[in-house]
């Protein structure tokens, strides 16, 4: 027997080129789905992002409108105000007072009443305005993510 004759050992660890090649596959395939749900996540985002950025605009916009629709019948009630006292002024008698005073008090309640029911639809304009495209912005995430 040759005792000079010599084996190549292979070192541990060592694999062959099959299983470098499975190995590699299967790391490229794990990365290639990192990045796919990574995009995923990263467009998710961005479709939050300007939903919310398109909601808040809508709120903003929509209480300077109430704002400004409050103010304009704090304008009117004023005037009301001041145009009653005035005709205070002119007042020749208890009962020319009573009429007087039953019918501004008349007036303005249905002022009022009118005002109230306009600025509480304003209010729930807005409100939906502002909810509706984050309920179906979720819910399209949720049918996504189904």
């Amino acid at each position: 027997m040759d005792t000079n004759k010599t084996t190549t050992a292979k070192p541990a660890g060592f694999q062959k080129p099959s299983e470098a090649q499975a190995f590699s596959e299967m790391t490229q395939k794990a990365a290639a789905q990192t990045k796919q749900t990574y995009e995923k996540m990263s467009a998710a985002t961005a479709e939050a992002a300007d939903l919310m950025k398109a909601s808040c605009s809508t709120a903003l916009n929509g209480a300077r409108d109430y704002n400004n629709k409050f103010m304009e019948f704090a304008h009117s009630n004023t005037n009301a105000a001041f145009d009653f006292v005035q005709e205070l002024y002119g007042v020749k008698s208890p009962s020319e007072f009573m009429e007087l005073a039953t019918e501004h008090a008349r007036t303005q309640t249905t002022a009022l009443t009118e005002q109230t029911k306009e600025l509480a639809a304003l209010a729930q304009k807005v409100a939906l305005a502002t909810t509706e495209p984050l309920k179906a912005g979720v819910a399209k995430a949720f049918n996504q993510a189904a």
